[in-house]
């Protein structure tokens, strides 16, 4: 018997609605799930329950799209190394494919991680975990997909699953046709663990289980439904037969309150408000549709009404205004350069000389993909007792001495006790 998590669409590092706090949602997301691998004390029970016989598991299986961009921050990028550390560190290999948001022309990140010993990227070769092999699939552009031949290595397991990322038949808006991949691989599958799909799902094939295991945080207001991984277990029923068991485990990410408001004739924006007070909106990300009929509103009146009652973002979409409707009014645009904005944001952190060259190299586009990933994987391999990230801000004259443009060394570069070393992330 094998037990996976299959998780994926993590997209860790997505700065949603311009927020610095969804960004750190999208990776306490990933680690509640690497939390949720390391702990074998779950409960059993429930419809979100674990497999029967506890909540260990044999590993985790990641679909893709592990970062929303192909060159990640250097906070989210050191964010997923320490949960993949933790996650190593209790015996759990983590498998994976690369999707498109992540995918280079290049070297993957993935294969970073792979050659820190702390992720396996899967392809055509079996992967045998307990008594399943696992093979990968990345994402593989629409145009190039007539070259595929699915031509797998052959394995001794009991059971076989295919990782791939893409959207495949029988789902929604998909263009991959499932029952070609199953008909043309030399390997029989049991099951297909997909990504790309944000809504979880399943359908079974000619005898083959094929799921979505869903996003784990909101990438969109679509997602109204709550976010989660499915837990899957692969074994032999009581004629000996291979069987697949997939179940769902929700997560405990950040409320997203969703208001729905049709106004009549001769109601506007008091209505919009009064069914907006009647939520919980503490720290939640507010989503208001307006439908219907009524006088026009101002989507800024609404929203800032809402973060004065406690919410953390607020977005009003008025339905009404498509078409072309001019009494509505128009969204606030902001072309504000990113560059600027990263610059600023990199103002409020602490950085060391190290953590500033990791940032900058990260990001340059002058720097090839494949050029960035081997300079990251040799400061990694020096692991100095370098300063990285220093969280400490000198409160008592309310000034930070980092700077992204600053070459100055920071002046408590030399105390121990605010140095973070790279060894302490992997």
């Amino acid at each position: 018997m094998t037990r996976v998590i299959h998780t994926g669409d993590t997209h860790v590092g997505y700065r949603q609605y311009h927020s610095p706090d969804r960004r750190q949602d999208f990776l306490d997301a990933f680690e509640a799930v690497i939390d949720d691998a390391v702990d074998a004390d779950v409960d059993s029970e429930g419809p979100d329950a674990p497999l029967a016989n506890g909540g260990a598991v044999d590993a985790v299986v990641h679909a893709g799209d592990l970062f929303h961009d192909r060159r990640p921050d250097l906070p989210d990028l050191l964010g997923v190394l320490s949960a993949l550390r933790d996650l190593s560190a209790a015996g759990v290999p983590f498998l994976a494919v690369v999707g498109n948001h992540e995918a280079t022309r290049g070297s993957q990140w993935l294969d970073l991680f792979s050659d820190l010993g702390l992720a396996t990227r899967l392809d055509d070769t079996p992967t045998v975990v307990g008594d399943t092999a696992f093979y990968g699939l990345d994402h593989v552009p629409r145009s190039r997909r007539d070259d595929l031949d699915y031509d797998f290595v052959p394995h001794d397991a009991d059971t076989a699953a295919l990782v791939a990322h893409g959207l495949f038949t029988p789902f929604p808006h998909a263009d991959w046709d499932t029952e070609t991949v199953l008909e043309e691989a030399t390997v029989d599958f049991d099951a297909v663990l997909l990504g790309d799909n944000h809504v979880p799902d399943r359908a079974e094939i000619e005898g083959t289980w094929v799921t979505y295991c869903g996003s784990t945080e909101r990438a969109s207001a679509d997602e109204r439904d709550a976010r989660g991984y499915n837990l899957v277990e692969f074994g032999p029923d009581a004629g000996g037969d291979a069987t697949v068991d997939i179940r769902r485990r929700s997560l405990d990410t950040r409320p997203f309150v969703f208001v729905d408001v049709e106004l009549s004739p001769g109601e506007g924006v008091d209505r919009v408000r009064e069914q907006v007070r009647q939520h919980d909106l503490s720290e939640a990300v507010v989503v208001v549709t307006i439908t219907g009929d009524g006088d026009p509103v101002a989507p800024a009146t609404v929203e800032e009404a809402a973060v004065e009652d406690g919410a953390l973002i607020a977005r009003v979409t008025d339905h009404r205004a498509v078409g072309g409707d001019a009494t509505a009014a128009a969204p606030d645009v902001d072309f504000a350069d990113p560059d600027a904005a990263v610059r600023e944001r990199l103002r409020g952190m602490e950085l060391s000389s190290l953590g500033r060259r990791l940032d900058e190299t990260v990001r340059d586009d002058a720097v090839a993909d494949s050029n960035v990933r081997d300079r990251v994987a040799e400061f990694v391999a020096d692991a100095d007792p370098v300063a990285v990230v220093n969280d400490e801000v000198d409160e008592a004259d309310g000034d930070s001495s980092s700077d992204a443009d600053d070459e100055t060394p920071d002046a408590n570069a030399d105390d121990p006790e605010d140095q973070v070393s790279m060894e302490d992330f992997l």
